[in-house]
């Protein structure tokens, strides 16, 4: 039997709730619905779903991909290279004013409309927020101010800072360094459940945003929570605190 005090020293109190951006703040899909609503790229209207998936799904193998190389590049040419697959993938080509469009439309992606009223209730709980993501710097910021959330963020991490892409265990201490803390006072949510998987296994304390209602990625960890969007994420965050499992 535990010694009195042992379990809640080893439940740290969480300090920092700190977000994926990309699919979990932000719809990355929204670029390719918004072209395709658009007179000039009528084309899309059909398409648009297919190639917004596509887009993503590269995109990630990519990082990956160019992890296992150790062929690190930023993450706005992962981006590019990830649309060009889409478009020729269904025929559409890499030339001409769509490419551009849906370009920039990624630099202003909406965020979920239930992010917002999520941060602020974290906020307003003593929380500090982060966002950490395999995003440039300067996409992360130019996503920020499109969505207003500047306000409500303490800290932007980027893989910039170190030259690798999540699940790097390089990527998720970013956090504890930032602020100075133990993994376990960190929530972390994330929309990939491979994400939130591989930061349980670093140590923090995880909230996945199950949208799709998708199975459990087969991996060594698992979230410590489950969603179906941001809405509870600061409900999810007290019980976590209070040390009740997810």
């Amino acid at each position: 039997m535990a010694e009195p005090g042992t379990e809640r020293a080893a439940r740290p109190p969480i300090r920092v709730v700190a977000f994926d951006a990309y699919g979990t703040l932000f719809d990355v899909a929204a670029a390719a619905r918004q072209a395709a609503a658009e007179p000039d790229h009528e084309i899309l209207r059909d398409r648009w779903p297919q190639i917004a998936t596509s887009w993503r799904v590269r995109q990630l193998e990519y990082t990956w991909l160019r992890s296992l190389a150790d062929a690190h590049e930023d993450f706005w040419q992962v981006t590019q290279d990830a649309l060009d697959w889409a478009l020729e993938n269904e025929g559409l080509g890499t030339e001409g004013g769509l490419r551009q469009r849906l370009l920039d439309l990624y630099w202003a992606l909406s965020a979920y409309p239930e992010a917002k009223p999520a941060l602020q209730r974290l906020r307003q709980g003593g929380h500090s927020i982060a966002i950490l993501s395999n995003g440039s710097r300067r996409m992360l910021d130019a996503a920020v101010s499109s969505a207003s959330l500047g306000e409500l963020i303490h800290a932007v991490l980027s893989v910039d800072e170190v030259g690798a892409f999540k699940p790097h265990r390089v990527v998720y201490q970013m956090v504890c360094d930032r602020f100075r803390c133990a993994s376990r006072s960190v929530a972390f949510v994330s929309a990939n459940g491979w994400d939130a998987a591989a930061a349980t296994g670093f140590g923090f304390r995880t909230i996945w945003i199950n949208r799709e209602d998708a199975p459990r990625e087969r991996l060594p960890w698992v979230p410590t929570t489950e969603l179906a969007d941001l809405s509870q994420v600061p409900d999810a965050v007290d019980t976590l605190n209070r040390g009740v499992p997810g």
